[in-house]
């Protein structure tokens, strides 16, 4: 996984608009609800609009109409301190109603989702008495000595073919994985749906950015592909042309020094470097177009480079291309 800091929250909010795209109409999503003037917020707050809608959806099975979710990503930790912190939000959310009991207590759930399965809460929950049963695969109910119906959510166990968007959120996917998520998006018509698969694509391809590294080189990765992963390639490009380019640098000006020095010793020091330091710098601009070319850069586009990096005229940086 890269070190660059992924941002999964906002790709969290969209894939599980995605997820609950069939009732999302019925369904209110308020991202890092504020519980009060002080920094409490909600990960997400989903609220129905309709008491009585009923959402076809294994994890919306257990909403009702006030539903707290609480997103760890791949690298933060779910453990008791969490689930009792979430438990509180959701206290402190009950007795912000408008009125007296306005928020009732049995129409408020808690829900946690989490890439991996956190194997020290569920051993917390045996060793306490908390009751969990699986309905779904990768979905736990936990219940007890709890206030409020809780589930807790482990995307990487959830089912393939139905809960695409929310196991993308992992840095350990393959590169089948991301080519099924371009086929789901393809999938796709809504011009907010295909913002909100824009946006889990982004975060499963930084976090997964050797898989994506090798798709640079792949002359098969479609325009489709290429137009979603620009913001995040170019960044690299950037780097290793940057990089190519000091390096021919140096090791054109090394040489040049090399064969100057060697000429300096016949026909005096001072022109033998002038002439080296030349040549040396001829050969990093050759060697330095050669690469931008390699990268598919366009000649008016080397040449404004080649002109800023080396301080060439127009006519100078002509003679390279």
């Amino acid at each position: 996984m890269s070190n660059t800091k992924i941002q999964w929250h906002p790709a969290f909010i969209a894939a599980m608009n995605l997820e609950m795209a069939d009732c999302r109409d019925s369904l209110r999503f308020d991202r890092e609800y504020n519980l009060n003037m002080k920094p409490l917020a909600i990960d997400l707050l989903i609220t129905k609009n309709q008491a009585d809608l009923s959402i076809n959806n294994e994890i919306g099975c257990i909403f009702r109409g006030h539903n707290i979710i609480e997103y760890k990503d791949p690298v933060d930790s779910l453990n008791i301190d969490v689930f009792f912190k979430v438990e509180g939000y959701a206290c402190l959310y009950k007795s912000y109603g408008k009125t007296v009991d306005a928020i009732a207590e049995n129409d408020i759930t808690m829900t946690f989702v989490r890439d991996n399965k956190p194997s020290g809460l569920f051993a917390y929950f045996q060793e306490h008495g908390y009751q969990v049963s699986s309905p779904f695969k990768g979905i736990y109910y936990i219940t007890g000595n709890i206030l409020f119906p809780a589930q807790i959510v482990v995307t990487k166990e959830l089912k393939p073919e139905l809960h695409v968007w929310l196991r993308a959120l992992s840095g350990k996917l393959e590169k089948q994985d991301l080519q099924n998520l371009m086929e789901q998006m393809r999938q796709l018509t809504g011009k907010l749906d295909r913002e909100y698969a824009e946006a889990v694509l982004e975060v499963a391809f930084r976090a997964n950015i050797q898989i994506l590294k090798e798709w640079m080189g792949d002359v098969s990765m479609s325009e489709e592909l290429l137009e979603i992963v620009k913001p995040i390639i170019e960044p690299q490009i950037l780097l290793r042309e940057q990089n190519a380019l000091e390096k021919g640098m140096k090791s054109g000006m090394e040489k040049g020094m090399e064969k100057g020095m060697e000429k300096g010793m016949e026909k005096g020091m001072e022109k033998g470097m002038k002439k080296g330091m030349e040549k040396g710098m001829e050969k990093g601009i050759r060697g330095a177009v050669g690469i931008l070319r390699g990268f598919g850069r366009k000649e008016d586009e080397i040449k404004t480079i080649i002109m800023q990096t080396y301080s060439l005229t127009d006519k100078d940086a002509s003679d390279y291309l």
